[in-house]
């Protein structure tokens, strides 16, 4: 009996591990469309034209322009102040609400997948001062 019962195991199991390997999980190359039908880019982002305006329209009212009082003194304005979070890590588990750090932005829904894909991106290139 519990060898039947691992035979069948095993036969769900194979199927399930299969879908999740193939499915899209590198920041790379996921590039799909976002709600609203447009084509989301990620390819290549760069500092100031793509992260910068990420970061003022979602961090930078708590972690930016002299305002980080009540946000853990983290100030996320400068790429100088910027880089430490993103090549520990720190910023892509926050953004991504990854389990053992705070969901930012906080109080407010998580990013869409193609903007999360794109500070993914930059990071993901060792967060390049461009």
């Amino acid at each position: 009996m519990k060898k039947q019962l691992l035979v069948a195991l095993i036969l769900v199991a194979l199927p399930v591990l299969f879908f999740i390997s193939c499915t899209k999980s590198s920041a790379d190359q996921q590039t799909g469309t976002p709600p609203g039908g447009t084509d989301c880019d990620t390819v290549n982002m760069k500092y100031a034209t793509d992260v910068v305006p990420i970061l003022q329209n979602n961090c930078y009212g708590c972690h930016g322009n002299g305002n980080t009082s009540g946000s853990g003194g983290i100030n996320l304005d400068g790429y100088a102040n910027l880089v430490p979070y993103a090549i520990n890590g720190i910023l892509k588990g926050v953004i991504t609400h990854a389990s053992g750090f705070p969901a930012m932005p906080f109080g407010s829904p998580k990013m869409d997948a193609c903007t999360i894909n794109k500070i993914t991106n930059w990071i993901n290139r060792d967060a390049p001062n461009n």
